[in-house]
C-alpha cells in the first residue's frame, strides 16, 4: 500500500524512521521521541557535538503550496522544542513521495528570504532533496539520475526500505556484539550478551530506533542465529567479507609535517589528546600499537573525524601541510567516526583505532596493505570470525 494510503499516525511514524535513517547515513546519530526537556520532539539529532531538535512532517503530494505551509509550521515547532535545551538548534523537515525540482526550488527560496532562525530540509523517495541544516547556511538541493528520467505517468513502484547493514553506527553495534569474542585492549566496547533490541541499545549507547532497524538489517541478511535466546551473529565470513567490501571507498587525506622537527612524535600524541576524543593512530601505527603489525616505512595515520582548517586557533601543534616527500604523519578524515571513536582503545597515553577497525581501514591502503590485513585476519581475527556460540 503506499504510504499516502496509510493512517496519518503510521505515515507520519515512517516520515520519522525514513528521515532518521537518511540523517544516519549521514554520520549523525538520532533519538526518537526522547524524554526529558526536550519531551514531545520528533527527532533530536546530533553531529558531533552540535544538537538538532527536529520536526518531522509528512506529505503524500509534492505540492509546494501544501509543503511550504507544513514546512512554516515545523520550523516554529523546532524553535519551540530547542529553546528548551541550551545550544540545541532547530531543524524542521518535510517528506514527500514524490519531489520535483520546481517544489525544491521554491522551498529553497523560501528557506533564504524567510526562514531564519533555523535549519530545514526536504527529503523523498525518489531521492530528490534540499538541506540547508545551519540557521543560515547555504541551501544545498540534490538530483539524483533517477529521479530525473522517471516519467510521472509511470506507476509509482513500491519504495523498499532503506537498511544499510554497514551504516556507521550499525558498525559499532557489530563490534559491541563481537566483543566478547575481543579482549578490551584490542577493542573498547562493552562485553556481553543482549537479549532484545532495547538491551542492545542500551549497552551501544545509540537509540531503541537505531537497534531496531540494525536488527531488522541483520536478519533480513540471515546473519543473526534465531534458535538463541540471545542476538547471535552466524555466517560471519560472508558478513566481515562484506563489511570489509562496504568500506572499499577513498577517504580525504593531508600529508603533514611538524614544524618543530626535533618532537614529531610527542606532538602527534599532543594533536590526537586535543581532539577529545575525535582522533586516533589508525592504519599501520595502529596495527603496530596493537601488537599486530607487520608493514614497516609507512608514515603514521591519525584518523580525525573532520580534516581540520590548518591554521586556525583551535590547532595548538605546529605543523603545515607537506604534499611532497615524506611527511611525519597523514591526517585522514574516517568515513565512519562513530564506530572508530567509539571502539578505539588506550595504549601509552594515546588513542589507537580497535583491531577490527585497523583490519579495515588498511585493507584497500596501497602500501603492502593487504599484507598487513591479512596478517592480522591470521594472528588474531580468524579466531573471531569461527567463533562457535551456544
Amino acid at each position: 500500500m503506499p504510504m499516502s494510503q496509510h493512517p496519518p499516525t503510521t505515515r507520519g511514524q515512517e516520515a520519522e524512521e525514513f528521515v532518521a535513517n537518511w540523517l544516519e547515513g549521514k554520520g549523525w546519530r538520532v533519538e526518537a521521541h526522547p524524554a526529558g526537556p526536550l519531551s514531545g520532539a520528533d527527532l533530536v539529532a546530533r553531529e558531533g557535538t552540535k544538537v538538532y531538535v527536529v520536526e518531522v512532517k509528512s506529505l503524500g503530494e509534492g505540492r509546494p503550496d501544501r509543503v511550504i505551509p507544513s514546512l512554516s509550521q515545523a520550523v516554529l515547532q523546532a524553535q519551540t522544542h530547542a529553546a528548551k535545551k541550551p545550544n540545541a538548534k532547530p531543524l524542521a523537515v518535510a517528506y514527500v513521495e514524490q519531489a520535483s525540482p520546481s517544489l525544491l526550488k521554491q522551498a529553497a527560496l523560501f528557506a533564504e528570504q524567510y526562514v531564519q532562525g533555523a535549519g530545514v530540509g526536504i527529503v523523498s523517495s525518489n531521492g530528490l532533496s534540499l538541506w540547508r541544516p545551519g540557521p543560515n547556511g547555504p541551501v544545498e538541493i540534490s538530483d539524483t539520475p533517477q529521479s530525473r528520467t522517471r516519467s510521472r505517468w509511470q506507476e509509482k513502484p513500491p519504495v523498499p526500505e532503506v537498511l544499510n547493514l554497514f551504516s556507521d553506527l550499525n558498525q559499532w553495534m557489530l563490534k559491541v556484539l563481537l566483543a566478547p569474542d575481543i579482549p578490551p585492549e584490542l577493542l573498547h566496547a562493552p562485553r556481553g550478551r543482549y537479549d532484545s533490541g532495547a538491551a542492545l541499545a542500551e549497552a551501544a549507547l545509540v537509540s531503541n530506533m537505531s537497534a531496531s532497524r540494525f536488527l531488522k538489517a541483520l536478519r533480513r541478511e540471515k546473519f543473526l542465529d534465531e534458535s538463541k535466546n540471545h542476538i547471535a551473529l552466524v555466517r560471519r565470513e560472508e558478513l566481515f567479507m562484506r563489511w570489509r567490501a562496504a568500506g572499499l571507498r577513498s577517504c580525504p587525506e593531508i600529508p603533514m609535517r611538524i614544524s618543530i622537527r626535533s618532537t614529531a612524535q610527542q606532538q602527534i600524541h599532543r594533536f590526537i589528546g586535543e581532539q577529545n576524543g575525535q582522533a586516533c593512530l589508525g592504519l599501520f601505527a595502529a596495527a603496530d600499537g596493537l601488537g599486530l603489525g607487520h608493514v614497516s616505512g609507512v608514515p603514521p595515520y591519525i584518523c580525525v573525524a573532520k580534516l581540520p582548517q590548518l591554521g586556525s586557533p583551535g590547532i595548538a601543534v605546529p605543523m603545515v601541510a607537506y604534499p611532497e616527500g615524506v611527511p611525519d604523519f597523514i591526517l585522514r578524515q574516517t568515513l565512519s567516526p562513530q564506530s572508530t571513536f567509539r571502539g578505539a582503545v588506550r595504549r601509552d597515553g594515546t588513542a589507537y583505532a580497535d583491531v577490527i577497525q585497523t583490519w579495515l581501514d588498511v585493507s584497500n591502503h596501497p602500501s603492502r596493505g593487504q599484507e598487513q590485513a591479512d596478517h592480522i585476519q591470521r594472528s588474531f581475527l580468524r579466531k573471531v570470525i569461527e567463533a562457535k556460540h551456544t
